[in-house]
């Protein structure tokens, strides 16, 4: 291939990649521009965990002029995002994939697939089970005479923490696999460091939940056991290893033979 043929590959891939990208963000505002009526719903959605743990007739608070219309245009841009993600990720295969060899292929595309769907059971898992107990425990702690009114912008920087941190966690058994399948690490070195990974575990819990420890064991123990089933897949798809070849001591009579087909070679020559 000469110069001229290989500039014009990278143009037309950068061309490629420009469509691809433009078909991604037109996919986002579509989506967007149909719940940007929908976005107060949205946001009385996302705070129905807090507004259900809070006392009879608590309420959030918007402490800013312009937050009570721009916070929940956020939630309507990222439930945009997340809705039209299957179709960015699509995007995305069909470009990289004609790059890819065919057992690539393979397994890129169920980790792929895998990977969206644990994401969003993280989230959900977030939402449904650990956000009432976070705010029941943060609302039963709260001294006397005082009264809970979160403001609503801050409420969303910390619900898109946990979604962020429980959706990460939910990606251990993907992270393990892929590490396996490079040959960075083997399944028995990661029996090795389960311990380490355990406390670990429970060092995250401690910095991305409150200080209950009921939501630290929420979040810890689904990634101590998302990393034990990352070990039970990557079996299946561990390269094996290679035949170790052990330095063995030749016996007297193996080595008078190779002394005398090493004194027939020299005569020959």
């Amino acid at each position: 291939m000469n110069t001229s043929e290989a500039q014009d590959t990278f143009i037309s891939h950068l061309i490629e990649l420009r469509n691809r990208l433009l078909r991604a963000v037109i996919a986002v505002v579509v989506v967007f521009v149909a719940l940007f009526p929908f976005a107060s719903d949205l946001y009385a959605l996302l705070a129905r965990p807090l507004l259900a743990s809070l006392p009879k007739g608590g309420q959030m608070i918007a402490t800013d002029v312009t937050t009570p219309f721009f916070v929940p245009m956020k939630v309507a841009m990222m439930t945009a995002f997340l809705i039209a993600l299957p179709y960015i990720l699509y995007q995305v295969w069909s470009y990289v994939a004609p790059g890819l060899y065919r057992h690539e292929k393979r397994l890129a595309l169920p980790l792929i697939v895998s990977s969206v769907l644990l994401f969003f059971i993280g989230m959900a898992f977030a939402y449904f089970l650990v956000f009432p107990v976070i705010f029941g425990f943060i609302n039963k702690t709260a001294p006397a005479g005082v009264a809970v009114m979160t403001d609503i912008n801050k409420y969303l920087d910390f619900v898109l923490t946990l979604f962020v941190a429980f959706g990460v966690t939910f990606e251990v058994p993907v992270v393990v696999i892929v590490l396996v399948q490079m040959g960075l690490v083997s399944v028995a070195k990661l029996k090795e460091i389960r311990p380490y990974v355990v406390v670990g575990a429970f060092v995250i819990g401690a910095i991305f939940t409150p200080p209950d420890v009921v939501s630290q064991i929420m979040l810890a123990v689904p990634l101590w056991l998302l990393y034990e089933l990352g070990i039970l897949l990557a079996r299946f798809v561990a390269k094996p290893a290679p035949p170790s070849e052990e330095y063995q001591i030749m016996t007297d009579e193996q080595m008078e033979r190779e002394f005398d087909h090493v004194e027939t070679q020299q005569k020959e020559l």
